[in-house]
């Protein structure tokens, strides 16, 4: 059997998703912290790399068209969360859309490190969440979603994104 190699995603842990007066705050961001800081500390344990995907847009971007303007380029709400902050070899990954795979270098990058599974955590679960996991699969890469680091835009879509993610694509959800 192949060696399966890991990777930890982090999807946009970022300022305009968390502080009270962010453009685009997501309920209960702050609970999933301490959660994802548990899956990093497990990826640093095991030398996986840690992704981070990070929303980030220009003033003008078509997804305003459909939410809030949020994490506009080189703005503070485009930064991550202090409490997350990457450190050392953490690999940083910019994306304009659902996916983190969409017009960025992450499917590229992930061939070069020979990563044969990713393990996801972030926000938000049914929009750039499982776009994310679904593309992966679609990549043929093993996809696991850890479902206590993980918020949607509400419950009701938060509990329909887990059970399409391993009902329908069979990813694992732990």
């Amino acid at each position: 059997m192949a060696d399966i190699r890991k990777s930890l995603l982090v999807i946009d842990m970022l300022n305009d998703y968390s502080e009270e007066d962010a453009p685009f705050q997501i309920s209960g961001f702050t609970n999933i912290i301490e959660p994802i800081k548990r899956e990093i500390e497990e990826a640093r344990k095991n030398n996986w790399p840690i992704i981070y995907l990070c929303d980030c847009h220009e003033k003008d971007d078509r997804e305003f068209r459909l939410f809030p303007p949020h994490a506009i380029r080189g703005s503070r709400g485009a930064s991550i969360v202090d409490e997350l902050k990457p450190e050392g070899t953490d690999i940083l990954v910019r994306k304009n859309t659902f996916s983190g795979f969409y017009n960025t270098e992450l499917d590229e990058m992930l061939k070069k490190l020979s990563i044969s599974k990713i393990v996801i955590t972030g926000i938000i679960t049914n929009i750039s969440v499982m776009c994310t996991a679904v593309d992966a699969l679609m990549r043929d890469y093993e996809v696991d979603v850890v479902k206590d680091t993980l918020r949607g835009l509400d419950d009701k879509s938060h509990d329909f994104a887990i059970d399409q993610m391993e009902n329908v694509f069979n990813i694992g959800v732990n």
